[in-house]
């Protein structure tokens, strides 16, 4: 009894101590008073040098934008996706996420990264307000949100501009945003109702954790003129989607299926009742890309750009004309600053193929 109380009185003793010198630390800048997309007016400093993200969307975004200023991620990314990713990030502490199913926040490293600000990017939740004042409250760190699902990712990025004193870089991706949404606007509007490909997007290994019509996970599919072939009454907007079964999927029956990497999609032409679906006997059945991140979404965020792009463009091409190899070399560059080869762009695009 008596050594358990001494580790929790150490425990506290630490806690106390990196509250302490984080506090110190924020207290001696200038602040401004900043209204994020919550709605809550937060007192951040004007200048800020070391940038924690909340969670993984906030992780990608800020790796992407600013990597120079985080001070730690949510996790590690693998050594596949490090290849495209600035090398730093490799080097800095993990604080692990405050929202999702995994939700494992350790406040003590983020504490101890002496953060002047955390950031929780993504989609609006309906506890947010209380959740991130809770945090700033308990931490003695302004915490602030930026909604950023795709209707919201211009402004995301002109935000960040502002408030890292980066305009320049937020107008850049915000203006590659406007220019993602509108070029899709305008391509669908030119898809007749008979021309309509209803999609099937699924995650997961099995094929039947699926990303329904409406759900966070799914926008991609909405916005380039796709018809969401799975229609659930409960939307899960989670990484895995609403789990079906194989009779839900053949009754959809849809025109193309996209599957995620590692999963049956080299199996399914051979599978009772997956290989009587349309979309596998006519071979239009395919792997979303996925590195640095999945193409579409796993999680939704600024990877959500490429995918527009490439969506588009494998289901409508005559309507989203252009070369995806070269597109894909852009956005490369503009998001993480990595030369893709033609060799490399097209090996990606290649394995997004059909399985023979």
């Amino acid at each position: 009894m008596k050594k358990t109380l001494t580790i929790i009185l150490v425990i506290i003793l630490s806690l106390g101590t990196l509250f302490a010198q984080a506090v110190q630390e924020t207290a001696v800048k200038e602040t401004i008073e900043f209204t994020d997309s919550a709605g809550r007016t937060v007192e951040i400093p004007k200048d800020i040098d070391r940038v924690a993200p909340s969670g993984a969307v906030a992780t990608m975004f800020l790796s992407a934008f600013a990597p120079e200023k985080m001070c730690t991620v949510s996790g590690k990314a693998s050594s596949a996706q490090m290849k495209y990713l600035p090398a730093e990030l490799d080097e800095l502490p993990e604080t692990g996420q405050l929202y999702g199913s995994k939700a494992t926040l350790n406040l003590e490293e983020l504490l101890s990264s002496r953060a002047e600000l955390v950031i929780d990017i993504g989609d609006y939740k309906s506890t947010i307000k209380e959740d991130l004042d809770a945090l700033q409250a308990q931490i003695g760190i302004p915490v602030i949100f930026i909604e950023a699902d795709l209707p919201h990712m211009a402004s995301a990025f002109r935000t960040l501009g502002k408030i890292l004193s980066m305009e320049e870089r937020g107008e850049a991706l915000g203006a590659f945003v406007d220019e993602t949404i509108s070029m899709a606007a305008e391509n669908k509007a030119k898809i007749k109702s008979d021309e309509v490909i209803s999609v099937m997007y699924t995650s997961g290994t099995d094929g039947l954790g699926t990303n329904a019509k409406g759900s966070t996970q799914a926008q991609v599919l909405e916005i380039v003129g796709a018809e969401n072939a799975i229609v659930v009454e409960n939307i899960s907007n989670k990484g895995g989607g609403n789990q079906i079964n194989l009779e839900s999927a053949m009754a959809a029956d849809p025109d193309v299926i996209l599957f995620a990497d590692d999963s049956i999609a080299d199996e399914v032409a051979t599978l009772a009742g997956w290989k009587e679906m349309s979309a596998i006997k006519n071979k239009t059945y395919y792997t979303v890309p996925s590195l640095p991140y999945n193409w579409l979404a796993n999680p939704p965020s600024m990877n959500m750009i490429i995918g527009v792009w490439w969506l588009g463009n494998l289901l409508y091409p005559e309507y989203y004309s252009y070369s995806m190899v070269e597109k894909i070399q852009e956005i490369y560059s503009l998001l993480w600053d990595f030369d893709l080869s033609d060799d490399e762009a097209k090996t990606m695009l290649k394995s997004a193929e059909f399985r023979k």
